[in-house]
């Protein structure tokens, strides 16, 4: 190679160094400055979009916010001051975001809980223990729309927003400008006592001039809502307790289902025909304030019917499909339950309760204290009581689930768990108590790591399981270390699950195998490591933000560490300045298959076990987000064990501002397999995903969503409206009709539910 080659490379990098390094020490060096003093309200405050009380003129302002996208090297275009107070009930925000630039306001929606990222917004993060892990967002945008959600693990998986809870903002319109007022109650929030410095961070999303911005600097290749880079909230005197804080949420329920297929919901008439069975159910959930950062949380006979239907998944693998909860009650904390172990190996996983292969289990009541003790401690306890279903032949359930952790270090910290299972059922005497060989219990520890600027991050954990049988064979361990910078991002994990460590109210996808003498599937031990590799370039360009290269494994062996599967992925990423993306891949496979199976789950003809080598590319691409319409796209092809497969994945949007969104996803999987042995049948199988979606903001309280489903692996037709009308803050009328068809349009099921429910704050 050319010396000056060399040379001229060698400066660059030089260069690159030196810049980051600078950049660097100027955000370390501008820490200290970014504190914003609040001293109490002396007047009333009205939450009005007008920031004309005395006390907004002599509040501190939190201004010279810093760009964090496109480029995080300097200050924001698009001005935005923050102003704040406080009284005995509220929290208060005055909120001015400068707008020269003529053009309308990108709003997706009106409909609450909104994604921050996808249209104009103005946010903020609050971190009241100040312990860079746990915190609270706020959102609001200039139509005046709210959204709200938890952050947890420091924020670098962003924000929950399922989470719901009461606070109030107004907006006001100018020429030139957007006012929020906000005011967040203090029974909201979670929060010690006497603590007189909070950790705050503001965020603006300016998606006309396509800006984003904080006023602590955040670097871009971390989430907005990242708690390492936090400025303060000095008080002028401690926030006290928020005294009593009970809130009472009952609700009343009418559904009416009809189930073809099971001859059920159906009640007999006089005249030996059939009408709906209607169904009414009362029920009441109690949010109870133990302390400023403690609560309980209590529910009787909750119904969930409100909550949206999963969108169906295709699924040609071998291990089992993840679904979010979003069932309101195991909302709040769940981090502190759900995030011990990984995603892949999660011994307490709420949907594990009241749902059962897709049916629901009714719960009779559950109780949840969680929260803060302290800066340091976390704790959280859960019982939930679930009841028989004999035509599931499930007895009545038990769950308990035991969880604290310590904070050490700074951010990082170690948690322990203990989940529970137990069974009851009837004993000779008829009498109800527990069943003493009918439980699961797993015992675990994990180790968190956090470095204070968020780059190294890491998890160590060791879970054991209990079960009647005493069996060998019974953990799972795993670590994981993740390294991200500005130009690297760096992921190591490895995972080791024993054949029998089962985790009934968790999730774990394990690898199975027949035995000969019987036919049957057995779990298997196994090891799976999972290194990441991504390297980014920032040119100077006014067409891309960034781009490089990246390489993924995905790898699972048995226990004497032979190769079962493995996922090689070789790609590149370019992300545009408009918000699209464009990715290339290459993919590496093999599998090793210990049985003949039905590689299509359609109920096609088995190939024969054996081992399989193929590999497909993959084109990836997402339009700009900004646009009235935009799509995404997806496009692969190559091998399928000893066939091929076409894939392809097509999202269509159209976004009409402010009142309506529609979109329609169409996936096709075209599979060709050679026929099997002793067969005369070829394996062509075509399996289809159709998803047309509609939602409708009619005002920001009024908000209608309706999809339908079709899925040719599943054979099912499904269709889901919904209707919600929140009357007040945390009040809901809820509307919901379902319907499911087979492929024949022949009618399986159907419900309709009408649910009222009601926050009373006591």
């Amino acid at each position: 190679m050319d010396l000056k080659i060399i040379i001229n490379i060698l400066n660059k990098f030089l260069l690159t160094f030196f810049l980051n390094c600078l950049v660097a020490i100027i955000i370390c060096a501008q820490t200290q400055e970014y504190v914003i003093n609040i001293k109490r309200a002396v007047s009333a405050i009205e939450v009005d979009g007008n920031l004309d009380e005395s006390d907004w003129q002599e509040a501190d302002i939190a201004k010279d916010f810093y760009q964090q996208y496109p480029y995080d090297t300097g200050y924001a275009l698009s001005k935005t001051e923050v102003r704040l107070t406080y009284d005995d009930d509220y929290f208060y925000l005055g909120v001015v975001c400068y707008d020269e630039l003529p053009g309308d306001y990108i709003i997706q929606s009106l409909k609450r809980d909104y994604s921050f990222s996808v249209g104009d917004a103005f946010a903020i993060f609050i971190d009241p223990f100040n312990d860079k892990t746990n915190g609270f967002a706020f959102y609001v945008n200039p139509p005046g729309a709210r959204s709200e959600g938890l952050i947890a693990g420091g924020g670098t998986r962003g924000v929950t927003r399922t989470w719901d809870n009461k606070w109030y903002s107004h907006v006001t319109k100018y020429g030139n400008k957007w006012v929020a007022e906000m005011a967040i109650p203090f029974k909201t929030l979670r929060f010690e006592d006497g603590i007189s410095e909070w950790g705050v961070n503001f965020g603006r999303n300016d998606l006309k001039r396509n800006e984003r911005s904080t006023w602590m600097p955040v670097p871009r290749n971390f989430d907005e809502a990242s708690l390492a880079y936090t400025g303060k909230i000095l008080w002028d005197k401690p926030p006290a307790k928020t005294g009593a804080n009970i809130s009472l949420i009952p609700y009343i329920t009418g559904r009416m289902n009809e189930d073809f297929e099971n001859n059920s919901g159906f009640e007999i008439t006089g005249d030996n025909g059939f009408k709906p069975a209607i169904q009414e159910i009362l029920g009441i959930d109690v949010k109870i304030a133990v302390t400023s950062s403690l609560n309980l949380d209590l529910t009787i006979n909750p119904d969930f019917s409100q909550v949206e239907v999963d969108e169906q998944q295709i699924n040609l693998t071998r291990f089992s499909l993840f679904f979010p909860e979003k069932r309101q009650f195991f909302i709040e904390n769940s981090d502190l339950f759900g995030q011990f172990g990984f995603s892949q190996i999660r011994p307490f996983f709420s949907r594990n309760i009241g749902l059962y292969q897709g049916q629901t289990i009714p719960i009779i009541a559950g109780a949840r204290l969680s929260g803060k003790i302290n800066k340091n401690w976390r704790i959280g306890l859960m019982n939930i009581q679930t009841t028989r279903d004999t035509t599931l032949d499930l007895y009545s359930q038990n769950y308990t689930v035991a969880a604290v952790q310590r904070q050490v270090f700074g951010p990082s910290y170690i948690g322990a768990i203990f989940v529970n299972r137990q069974a009851y059922g009837t004993n000779t005497d008829n009498k109800f108590s527990f069943l003493s060989n009918n439980f699961n219990r797993v015992l675990g520890l994990d180790y968190n790591l956090a470095s204070k600027d968020n780059k190294l991050r890491g998890k160590v954990f060791y879970h054991h399981s209990f079960t009647p049988d005493k069996l060998s064979q019974n953990s799972a361990n795993a670590s994981w270390l993740m390294y991200n910078s500005r130009n690297i991002f760096a992921m190591w994990n490895h995972e080791y699950v024993g054949k029998n460590y089962i985790a009934d109210v968790g999730f774990v996808p394990h690898l199975t195998r027949p035995i000969e003498e019987t036919g049957k599937d057995t779990m298997m031990t196994y090891w799976r490591l999972e290194p990441l590799f991504q390297y980014k370039f920032y040119p100077k360009s006014s067409i891309i933000n960034y781009h490089g290269p990246a390489f993924k494994s995905n790898d699972y062996f048995e226990k004497n560490l032979s190769v079962t599967d493995y996922f090689l992925m070789p790609h590149y990423i370019i992300n545009f300045l408009n918000t699209s993306e464009l990715q290339v891949h290459h993919h590496e496979f093999f599998t090793k298959l210990f049985f003949d199976r039905d590689v299509t789950n359609t109920g096609q003809p088995r190939i024969p076990a054996g081992n399989y080598y193929y590999r497909n590319v993959l084109i990836k691409y997402n339009s700009d987000k900004r646009k009235r319409f935009n799509y995404f796209f997806i496009a692969n092809y190559g091998g399928y064990y000893n066939g091929t497969k076409l894939t392809y994945n097509v999202v269509l949007k159209f976004r009409k501002t402010p009142w309506g969104k529609f979109s329609l996803e169409y996936k096709h999987d075209r599979i060709r397999l050679p026929t099997p042995p002793d067969t005369n049948v070829n394996i062509k199988a075509d399996i289809i995903l159709i998803v047309p979606k509609i939602e409708l903001t009619f005002t920001k309280n009024i908000f209608f969503t309706t999809f339908i489903q079709y899925n040719t692996q599943s054979e099912n037709i499904n269709i889901n409206s919904r209707l919600q009308w929140r009357f007040k803050p945390v009040s809901d009328l809820f509307i919901v009709y379902t319907e499911n068809y087979d492929p024949i349009l022949s009618v399986k099921n159907r419900a309709l539910v009408v649910k009222l429910t009601y926050w009373l704050n006591l």
